[in-house]
């Protein structure tokens, strides 16, 4: 599809993937979490990135696991794919090949190790449009690549028509103010940091690409809803609820807590891959206790009930 920007709203779903004991992509499981997911409110889906371990995936199973979601979505939703490679080269066969899965647009991550100017990387982005055929998202997380984008370089890429949105995941509050102030009104500007999930769309995001959100979607549309209507007080109380949750979620490198939590809420998805593994015991030991809390609060919320997604 092609996307407008009124598609690229509310709460996307930054994926887990759900592995088999051998490391492969477990389809059923994929299959159980997207109709979760939709059940529950997302409206957007987001494989393999970040939290979906594309770093730890082969070629074949970053395919693979776009391909059973696009299926699986059947159209209902937008799929990003995700395109975290460090390079061009390989970022450009990664996003023919997702395309090819199935997937409606690309979150390509800036290019990182070696890393370039301002310009480069705008042209970059010009290069990478033209030589996919789906819209491309930009993903800016800085603390990952440490490679921070000029608000201006932001504008630029629209300029170019590179880009049709972007997950911001700068901590900055003054460069978000600089982005949406310069394209805020022409793409979709996505957050992708909880903690300031609230504060960023009541500054015009047009929604979030969320990790927790495969656990509890519904509280983090309350949240949107609070902000787009102007509340940010109900909107920061509402993601207070959250605040023990996130900080254990994310006391490990995700996605190894945020699988065990899926777990221990009875939606298993697998262990995190080599070189992550499950959290530690005093991680596992928070959650267990905060699990079943925000469990409760996301079901007061009407979400559909847990699909099960242990292996028969």
């Amino acid at each position: 599809m092609a996307l407008r920007r009124d598609q690229l709203e509310g709460v996307f779903c930054a994926m887990v993937t759900p592995t088999r004991a051998d490391g492969g992509v477990d389809r059923e499981g994929t299959e159980r979490l997207v109709e979760y997911l939709l059940d529950n409110g997302v409206t957007g889906l987001v494989p393999v990135g970040g939290t979906g371990e594309y770093t730890a995936l082969t070629p074949a199973a970053r395919r693979e696991m776009t391909e059973v979601t696009a299926r699986a979505a059947a159209g209902r939703v937008p799929v990003v794919a995700g395109v975290l490679s460090p390079g061009y080269g390989e970022a450009v066969a990664a996003g023919l090949d997702l395309a090819a899965a199935g997937a409606d647009a690309l979150l390509v991550l800036t290019p990182f190790y070696a890393t370039s100017t301002q310009e480069r990387i705008r042209e970059y982005f010009r290069r990478y449009a033209a030589a996919v055929p789906v819209p491309v998202l930009l993903y800016e997380i800085p603390s990952r690549t440490n490679v921070a984008l000029d608000p201006a370089t932001v504008e630029a890429m629209v300029d170019d028509g590179s880009i049709v949105g972007m997950k911001a995941c700068n901590t900055s509050l003054s460069q978000f103010v600089g982005v949406m102030r310069r394209v805020g009104d022409q793409i979709a500007v996505m957050s992708g940091e909880e903690p300031f999930f609230a504060t960023h769309v009541a500054m015009g995001a047009t929604g979030g690409i969320l990790a927790t959100s495969n656990l509890v979607p519904r509280l983090w549309n309350a949240v949107q809803e609070a902000a787009r209507g102007g509340d940010l007080r109900a909107a920061m109380a509402r993601q207070g609820e959250l605040g023990a949750f996130l900080d254990a979620v994310f006391a490990e490198t995700n996605p190894g807590p945020l699988k065990a939590a899926m777990g221990i809420a009875g939606l298993a998805v697998g262990e995190a891959l080599c070189p992550l593994g499950p959290p530690t015991p005093a991680v596992r030991a928070r959650l267990e206790d905060l699990v079943p809390k925000v469990m409760a609060r996301e079901r007061a919320l009407g979400g559909a009930k847990m699909r099960a997604a242990a292996a028969e």
